[in-house]
């Protein structure tokens, strides 16, 4: 991360890493929270619930998955913030809940960069749309953009998203669609192409594999 942050001309400060702790268990979680980690990302809310039981206060915990409507009732209890958030439908049902609890949530929008038919996240050209609908939400507040590219053997063709997804950032912030506090994040990188996705602003960053090692096939 240093590294990458020294070759953009960035303060490695300026980057959250999250520990994506996905099919292992708590024991992975206090381990990396032992060494210093803080932030964990996961990816299923059944699986998230019984981790973040297990595991206990400490941790600040990110959903990173497709998100269920059906689902934001148990969201918005574990976790500091949703990364995935795609549509004007789940802001509303996130903010409902959130106001029921009685408290603010962090969200990042999804943005479906390349149009995968595959992968959930919004359209670009959707994307000034579900802004104003999350800001319309007062239990919301709005942080950022998340993405996920295609991937690719070589990082350096992941290249072209996280500059895109940046450009997109960008424009909204000069178009007024959005202020720079509303528009700070950018989630994007994983663990085969982290480096690059600082190299092209990202803000946070998702690694599992490079922490806690392979995943069995299955998951």
């Amino acid at each position: 991360m240093a590294a990458a942050a020294v070759r953009a001309g960035r303060d490695v400060g300026e980057i959250s890493l999250i520990a994506v702790t996905k099919t292992f268990g708590p024991e992975a979680v206090r381990e990396a929270w032992a060494a210093g980690q803080q932030v964990f990302g996961e990816n299923y809310i059944q699986e998230a619930r019984d981790k973040i039981a297990a595991v206990g206060p400490g941790p600040i915990w990110h959903f990173i998955g497709h998100l269920q409507t059906n689902k934001a009732k148990y969201a918005v209890k574990l976790f500091d913030m949703i990364q995935t958030l795609d549509t004007p439908s789940l802001a509303q049902e996130l903010d409902k809940r959130a106001g029921t609890a009685g408290r603010s949530l962090d969200v990042l929008i999804e943005v479906n960069i390349a149009l995968e038919a595959t992968k959930a996240g919004v359209a670009a050209t959707q994307v000034p749309r579900l802004i104003e609908a999350v800001m319309a939400c007062p239990h919301l507040n709005l942080q950022g953009l998340m993405t996920m590219p295609p991937f690719f053997d070589d990082p350096e063709e992941a290249r072209p998203y996280f500059a895109a997804l940046r450009r997109m950032r960008d424009e909204f912030i000069r178009s007024g669609a959005a202020d720079s506090r509303h528009l700070q994040h950018l989630s994007m990188g994983m663990s085969d192409d982290y480096q690059v996705a600082i190299e092209e602003g990202a803000t946070i960053i998702r690694v599992g594999t490079a922490i806690f090692g392979q995943r069995s096939p299955a998951s």
